[in-house]
């Protein structure tokens, strides 16, 4: 295991490049988990931005875990099979970009 993040205040714009070695950049994959739907209604009745739903909310993942590539499958069935939710929703790459997290 390479770092985990506990994602509270501050949401993914925060609390991932906390974790993240320089040079590095999380690419998040916004279609890899489903919002519960608590944050669609957050997001609608608030007229809140995409943006600032993951600066303010963790909009479903509570936790980041970042392996070793050929560890992931290995991990996601453990956590799974233990009544966690667990999605692979991105990568981490090398990158001089200041943006630490990028979702697409």
């Amino acid at each position: 295991m390479h770092a985990i993040a506990h994602l509270t205040g501050g949401g993914f714009w925060e609390n991932i490049p906390r974790v993240l070695p320089d040079n590095t950049q999380a690419v998040i994959d916004e279609s890899s988990w489903q919002w519960p739907e608590v944050f669609n209604w957050l997001q609608t009745a608030g007229n809140v931005e995409r943006h600032e739903m993951y600066r303010t909310f963790n909009c479903g993942v509570g936790m980041i875990i970042a392996l070793p590539a050929p560890e992931v499958d290995k991990a996601l069935a453990l956590l799974n099979a233990n009544g966690e939710n667990a999605w692979k929703i991105g990568i981490i790459k090398a990158s001089d970009s200041e943006q630490r997290v990028v979702i697409e």
